[in-house]
């Protein structure tokens, strides 16, 4: 769905007429769930694509106000609520902005210790926050639960991998990945090797524990960063009830080794749990890799960067000596 800065104006004309004045920028972002726009210097409007995301507008209304007061780090605030009409079928939102810049794959700042220890602190935050009448999380079902949906974006892999060799996925042809990250690929990752961790991840011990506040999609597109710190985290549309699991995704989608052994003891996860971070990871990169492959080239490649850390991380994990008594 393309939507034009005009059609946004003629929204907040009708609906929220003082701030009509205002200009209106469309966004960049490569996410899949809302169209961004920038009103103002001060605010964001979003509206969302499909009607899944258009759910999450009402959630996210209820529930950011509470959890922006408890948590370190900047969240989008909910400032209007736009409803349905001719112009664009779907609620709408208008949000507060906030200032920085989406990480990218292989940038200075998924080295950042900082960074990492930031991500941290927010995810201990989150958990703290009392769970009282929370919605159950977008992604709250058992890791397990999603082993038929994983096996399938499993068995794509060989032929993902077949057009990588052949040249079909790279930058000078028009496809999802660029070279540099095409032979990466074409080094670390094989259906045997995603396989296997994958049913680590599920024959891991699972989580009984009470369900606790998660974010559920900590990925580049939706974490702000400057300088190597984080500045902000936006789109809370995952958010619930879930295992502490779904939010250690950020090892992977965020951060490099070292940054990610940083994150690690910081948020003192155990093995299971970090096995089945891992796994989460995994399987929502696969899906979105199998997904977006063809239509989404920032997606695309950011999903075949994680599958990438994933295997690598867990071949060194595997070849790593004992440590001493």
């Amino acid at each position: 769905m393309i939507i034009e800065p005009s059609v946004v104006h003629g929204l907040i004309a009708a609906q929220f007429p003082h701030w009509s004045d205002l200009p209106v920028e469309a966004v960049g972002a490569s996410g899949t769930a809302n169209a961004i726009f920038r009103l103002g210097a001060d605010k964001a409007v979003r509206l969302p694509r499909t009607e899944g995301s258009a759910a999450d507008v009402a959630t996210e209304h209820r529930w950011l106000p509470l959890l922006a007061s408890r948590l370190p780090f900047p969240v989008p605030l909910p400032l209007a609520q736009g409803v349905p009409d001719r112009a664009f079928p779907r609620p709408w939102s208008v949000c507060t902005w906030l200032d920085g810049t989406n990480p990218r794959p292989g940038d200075g700042s998924s080295a950042s210790e900082l960074l990492a220890a930031d991500l941290a602190e927010f995810v201990l935050a989150l958990r703290r926050i009392d769970p009282a009448d929370a919605p159950a999380a977008y992604r709250s079902e058992s890791l397990a639960s999603r082993d038929t949906e994983t096996s399938e974006a499993l068995a794509t892999l060989d032929e993902f991998l077949d057009g990588s060799r052949d040249g079909v996925l790279d930058g000078s042809r028009g496809g999802a990945l660029d070279g540099s990250l095409d032979r990466a690929l074409d080094r670390t990752v094989d259906r045997a090797s995603a396989t296997a961790v994958w049913h680590e991840a599920v024959s891991a011990e699972p989580f009984t524990g009470r369900p606790v506040w998660v974010h559920g999609d900590l990925q580049p597109g939706n974490v702000l960063v400057a300088d190597g710190r984080l500045t902000a985290v936006i789109d809370f549309g995952c958010t619930g009830l879930a295992d502490p699991a779904v939010d250690l995704i950020a090892a992977w989608y965020l951060l490099t080794a070292e940054a990610r052994e940083t994150f690690r003891t910081a948020v003192a996860a155990d093995d299971a749990t970090w096995t089945r971070g891992r796994g989460w990871a995994l399987s929502i990169a696969l899906m979105e890799l199998a997904h977006y492959r063809d239509t989404n080239p920032v997606m695309a490649r950011i999903a075949a960067q994680v599958i990438a850390e994933i295997l690598t991380d867990h071949s060194r994990a595997r070849v790593r000596p004992p440590s001493s008594p």
